[in-house]
């Protein structure tokens, strides 16, 4: 029974790190992180860093199975918010010279 739930919870794991793609794809094919807060992605990408992080620590296969989606996902987010509120800040400092 407790290999059932480790396997169950290593596949809802990653079902749910999985959340994260489809706002990565969003940012890269709009351009636009007008609608992101990167607050809230920081702390998600931080979290799943150290959880996976730990998950090694503990050789516990379930957290960084887990994690190690999350890890991609929400550091691309972040990573991608970042970049296109840079270049919209960049554009709008041209337009103001």
């Amino acid at each position: 029974m407790l290999n059932f739930f480790r396997i169950l919870t290593t596949i809802v794991g990653i079902v749910m790190s999985i959340g994260y793609f489809p706002q990565a794809y969003r940012l890269y094919k709009t351009k636009s992180a007008d609608t992101i807060s990167l607050v809230s992605f920081t702390i998600f990408a931080l979290g799943t860093l150290i959880r996976t992080v730990y998950g090694f620590v503990i050789h516990d296969i379930v957290l960084i199975l887990s994690f190690i989606v999350g890890v991609i996902g929400s550091w691309s987010v972040l990573f991608l918010a970042i970049k296109y509120r840079m270049k919209k800040k960049n554009l709008e400092f041209r337009k103001k010279k």
